[in-house]
């Protein structure tokens, strides 16, 4: 038996749902909803598409041509390597089918696949779900609050069983953003031991402070050994269509485009015209919508300088250490909901060691007035 623990989010939403318990509405932090705008052509090309017979095929089982052209056409500006559409991309019901996808194709029963912690909890059991061992490495927090990943503790965790590296940059939950220290570093590792590396790429733009993106698949060799995820529910807020792919060589992509097809059979049929269309639209508004996470995380860092939040370089989240305040995580959750209305997670299953010290703050669905009220919020559950 598998052994798949649940990560707290629907726990937390199921209390937040039944209403706040205080004079405030209940600030809904703890799930990956957004109230950012859809890019532009989403809908109306959506909705003029639903009534074609593609909307509603089984076929393409690994996607419409022309949507897996558009893919190739971004990555290709974002990894300077051409992915040819009909061989080295596959259509995903979203991007975490396509890390499961990518683990069933080339993971075997017991083998080690390194990710950091924090990290994702679905991410986490993802691996435990194709049948590999999760082995963590931890991000560290800097003198200026900010996160690191620990290269020491990455080299080390490296064993004869290591089969991959699951990465995510900007990663979830923490926001921390590798750098080219951190990439030339996996390279090296994949190169000497063998390695995959699965890239989960969702919120690869989604980056503050004027960083710029930096692709593992520009390293020498890379190209060869990545498997690179990626979706529409992010970077350009499409959650409900549930549109990802998976893009790599062909020797990979073969096995993964089969796991996609005895998982789901097919992608979302209804949703292919309109992710097609956004794909190859002005995708200024992902910029846009950067900016705008990058004010909330703001406000929300300056609501309460005192306290041990950690600064994210990207991505839609923030993580508060409520072990260095002496302080459990799910006694802080219950504690904000209950007299502060504010909906929080606790990172309970999200990693390891490093993870279970914090409780985590999605910013991507409350407006910035909205997080202004977080002082009184948190002074009410005595942070």
């Amino acid at each position: 038996m598998v052994d798949v623990a649940g990560f707290g989010i629907d726990r937390v939403a199921r209390s937040a749902d039944s209403g706040p318990t205080s004079a405030w509405p209940v600030l809904r932090l703890e799930n990956l909803d957004t109230d950012l705008p859809l890019p532009p052509e989403a809908l109306p090309v959506t909705r003029e598409a639903l009534a074609t017979p593609r909307a509603n095929s089984w076929l393409p089982f690994t996607g419409d041509d022309d949507l897996r052209a558009a893919v190739s056409d971004l990555l290709v500006d974002r990894t300077g390597h051409r992915y040819d559409p009909g061989t080295e991309i596959v259509i995903t019901s979203g991007g975490t089918e396509g890390v499961l996808d990518s683990l069933l194709a080339t993971v075997d029963p017991g083998d080690e696949v390194v990710l950091t912690d924090p990290t994702y909890a679905g991410l986490v059991n993802r691996v435990r779900l194709a049948g590999g061992v999760p082995r963590f490495v931890p991000f560290r927090v800097t003198a200026d609050r900010e996160w690191q990943l620990d290269r020491e503790a990455l080299a080390a965790v490296v064993t004869p069983r290591t089969r991959a590296l699951l990465l995510m940059s900007p990663s979830m939950p923490s926001g921390a953003v590798l750098d080219e220290e951190d990439w030339r570093q996996v390279a090296e590792l994949c190169e000497r031991h063998d390695l995959l590396l699965v890239y989960d790429a969702a919120m690869e733009s989604l980056l503050y402070d004027g960083r710029t993106l930096l692709h593992p698949v520009r390293r020498d060799g890379m190209a060869g050994r990545t498997l690179v995820v990626g979706s529409l529910s992010k970077e350009f807020r499409m959650i409900g269509w549930r549109v990802g792919w998976v893009a790599g060589p062909r020797a990979l992509i073969d096995g993964v485009g089969w796991a996609h097809v005895y998982n789901t059979t097919t992608p979302v049929g209804i949703a292919r015209a309109g992710a097609t269309a956004v794909l190859r639209g002005d995708h200024g508004h992902v910029a846009e919508c950067a900016a705008e996470l990058e004010r909330r995380r703001d406000t929300i860092l300056a609501a309460r300088p005192d306290l041990p939040f950690v600064r994210p370089a990207g991505g839609w989240s923030l993580l508060l250490d409520v072990a260095a305040l002496g302080r459990e995580p799910a006694e802080v959750s219950a504690a904000l909901l209950r007299e502060g209305a504010v909906a929080a997670t606790p990172m309970t299953g999200w990693g390891a060691d490093v993870a279970a010290r914090y409780i985590r703050f999605v910013y991507s669905a409350e407006p910035v007035e909205a997080l202004r009220t977080l002082p009184e919020r948190l002074a009410a559950a005595r942070l």
